[in-house]
């Protein structure tokens, strides 16, 4: 399986790459007035609105540093009605894309209930690393687009 490498501070953390369409370079970002702090703006992918969370901000509490490595991850979902959905991550320190077994991510015996995204780790020799589950990310931060299902609105990403 191939598993983005990339850091938040200090911290290693790791995305499967299965729904990672490109890392691009950190851009200008319009701001979203009265959004969550973790959402760290908006910006245009060849004519494509982009919301991009911060994900410093959203794990420890504090902005991404802005180095030469700060990247945005974009990440493909699909709607409940089959449309795409693109969503940035703003990470620091975007290294590498690398090969681990399947059976690498191991669930810490942890329920993290305000951060289900959260919880595995790969371990890759003596190093654990932190897993970041991006399918269950976009519920977490109530960031989906709403759809109409039996006359209700509710969350359309799946």
């Amino acid at each position: 399986m191939l598993v983005l490498l990339f850091y938040l501070g200090d911290v290693a953390y790791t995305i499967k790459c299965d729904k990672v369409r490109e890392v691009v370079p950190m851009v200008t970002l319009k701001e979203m007035p009265a959004s969550p702090s973790y959402i760290a703006g908006l910006f245009n992918f060849r004519g494509t609105v982009v919301p991009v969370i911060d994900l410093c901000r959203l794990i420890h509490g504090r902005p991404c540093g802005m180095r030469l490595s700060t990247r945005i991850i974009l990440v493909d979902y699909l709607k409940a009605d089959g449309t795409p959905f693109l969503l940035g991550l703003m990470a620091e320190r975007v290294t590498e894309a690398v090969r681990i077994r399947e059976d690498a991510i191991i669930r810490a015996g942890l329920k993290m209930e305000g951060a289900p995204y959260l919880g595995g780790v790969v371990m890759e020799k003596d190093d654990m690393i932190r897993y970041i589950d991006v399918d269950k990310l976009p519920n977490s931060v109530h960031l989906l687009p709403m759809v109409q299902e039996n006359g209700n609105q509710v969350p359309g990403i799946r």
